[in-house]
């Protein structure tokens, strides 16, 4: 209960949605998660600004295409596409998304805490960093990353300097292909106290009844 006996008021978080996801897709993807949260967190989607074309032999590298595909950066420029598994010497469109998503949580203010899924959990893990070092974009008090990785662009390293403050849970799959549970571990290791939710599914938002229970205890410690 909330000071003077009130029920504690629902959270705000910000949700990322993965490479060649968007907004609407990943509000249809996370449909468990938020029905799970009801009453305690309200999850408000936003759009990467960047649009992927469809290229059929990226299938295997990288999420299913969705109808209207959108990306936070490119580690292939020139291409115009991403792999987690790439070390690339130079990325696209980062700063864009940085913007983007300091632009939603200023429309959606207050935001309470970032949820990213995937790519969009590895660009959390940066605007965590950006938050420890006094960027006034980011106002949040934690993070939730689903199925995340550290970048391993070149350029992005210097964001993993020094152990990130940020209050987080991370969640990864034992069975997950995509972005295999070993990458997802290397991105925990970045923060200072992680705490670490393991699955045995794939790529996706795990809702089983213990999950849940983890989500909502994470959780309340910042209800008020």
């Amino acid at each position: 209960m909330a000071e003077g006996g009130s029920e504690p008021r629902s959270l705000r978080l910000l949700c990322l949605h993965g490479y060649r996801q968007d907004a609407r897709s990943f509000r249809a993807r996370s449909g468990a998660l938020r029905k799970a949260l009801r009453g305690c967190a309200e999850l408000l989607m936003v759009d990467a600004p960047h649009v992927i074309a469809g290229r059929p032999e990226e299938a295997s590298l990288s999420e299913p295409l969705e109808a209207n595909a959108h990306g936070w950066w490119f580690s292939n420029p020139q291409e115009g596409t991403f792999s987690a598994l790439e070390e690339a010497s130079s990325c696209k469109g980062l700063e864009e998304s940085l913007e983007a998503v300091a632009e939603a949580c200023a429309e959606h203010s207050p935001i309470d805490g970032l949820l990213g899924f995937s790519q969009g959990a590895a660009l959390v893990g940066i605007i965590c960093a950006l938050k420890q070092h006094g960027d006034p974009r980011f106002q949040f008090d934690f993070a939730i990353l689903i199925a995340g990785f550290r970048s391993r662009a070149l350029d992005h390293q210097n964001y993993y300097q020094e152990p990130i403050q940020v209050p987080s849970l991370h969640v990864l799959g034992d069975s997950d292909r995509v972005i295999p549970a070993e990458m997802s571990q290397k991105l925990a290791s970045c923060f200072s106290e992680p705490l670490i939710l393991t699955h045995p599914g794939g790529h996706f938002i795990p809702v089983s009844a213990a999950q849940k229970k983890t989500y909502l205890q994470f959780l309340d410690r910042y209800r008020k």
